[in-house]
């Protein structure tokens, strides 16, 4: 049986390059279950992929794709048969292993989660491994204390993949969202996915010098890291919380202890690539009924296979709003 997959390749000058092609099953990795993939989604992750940044690929020729939902195909693992309807985020699928920018995918049958009740396959990559890294950092949050009604929470990267979805579910669960944006135009976006107020970039780029400032957050969703991290530890009000899940600033953090030391302020790091089956299932039904569907629909970018190339390196230059969506089968 032949499908079409995003095969990203690398010459020997070190040349990256895509093409879409026709391939057979037997060009799959060995697993145990294979999905007809419906939908896969953009994430930073992938740009690199695309674009042979970052080192994330060991081997070439290679399908990037680190999220993909679809119906099982065949199996040899009790745990699914075919006709379920799955989905995949993390396990560095996509980066190690072949991905989700193809019509068909094998995999291990652990990596797999099934579809929870109130989403489907364009839905699911509307959320991706964005959204559900979102929706772990907020569980984190309120597994720390975090309540409405204690003050702002700042989104930082608001208007991207993490912050868009982690805006929208922290409104719909009554908190008072503060998002943090570099692009005056996202402003009615973020409005729209229930930021109450819009705190420009350049007001948290770079640290004051000082150890503390005012205590202004309640608690953080920070997507950002490096520089802006360190400006909003000292920001943080006692005994309050920062989820830390990416590294868009760098990995660097110029900070003291003293915001731990006398604040008591958390820093969390959220990571969503090996988590537990169990910690899994529980975040995505929240997602299926904590995050508002008309809203998760507006942050829908639609995209194909053909359109992935020019859109690697846009979203590496931050120049995607929203959740782009690949219908693999367009």
């Amino acid at each position: 049986m032949s499908f079409r997959a995003l095969i990203v390749d690398k010459a020997e000058d070190g040349t990256v390059s895509q093409k879409i092609e026709t391939i057979g099953e037997d060009r799959l990795p060995e697993a145990d279950v294979t999905v007809a993939v419906e939908y896969s989604t953009l994430n930073y992750k992938d740009g690199l992929c695309l674009t042979g940044g970052g080192g994330l690929v060991r081997k070439y020729p290679h399908v990037p794709g680190i999220d993909f939902a679809g119906t099982v195909e065949a199996s040899d693992n009790p745990a699914f048969k075919p006709g379920d309807k799955v989905l995949l985020t993390g396990w560095r699928v996509g980066e190690a292993w072949w991905g989700g920018y193809a019509e068909k995918a094998r995999v291990k049958a652990e990596w797999l989660t099934p579809m929870p009740d109130g989403l489907d396959a364009r839905r699911a990559m509307a959320v991706g491994t964005a959204g559900f890294t979102a929706m772990l950092a907020i569980m984190e949050l309120e597994a720390h204390g975090l309540k409405p009604g204690q003050g702002p929470v700042l989104v930082t990267g608001a208007a991207g993949g993490v912050g868009s979805v982690a805006t929208a579910i922290l409104a719909k669960l009554g908190y008072e969202v503060a998002g943090v944006t570099g692009r005056p135009e996202t402003a009615d976006y973020l409005h729209s996915l229930g930021a109450k107020t819009i705190v420009p970039r350049e007001d948290l780029a770079e640290p004051s010098g000082r150890p503390l400032e005012s205590e202004t957050w309640a608690g953080c969703v920070d997507a950002v890291g490096g520089k802006m991290l360190a400006k909003v530890l000292t920001q943080m009000k006692y005994g309050t919380s920062v989820a830390a899940v990416g590294l868009a600033g760098g990995a660097g953090l110029p900070t003291t202890v003293i915001p731990f030391l006398l604040r008591g302020v958390n820093l969390l790091g959220i990571d969503s690539v090996m988590r537990p089956q169990a910690d899994r299932v529980a975040a995505w039904k929240r997602i299926a009924s904590d995050l508002p569907m008309d809203l998760l629909d507006s942050m829908i970018q639609p995209a194909t296979l053909a359109e992935l190339p020019a859109l690697g390196p846009a979203i590496l230059k931050g120049q995607v709003k929203g959740r782009v969506v690949v219908d693999v089968r367009a």
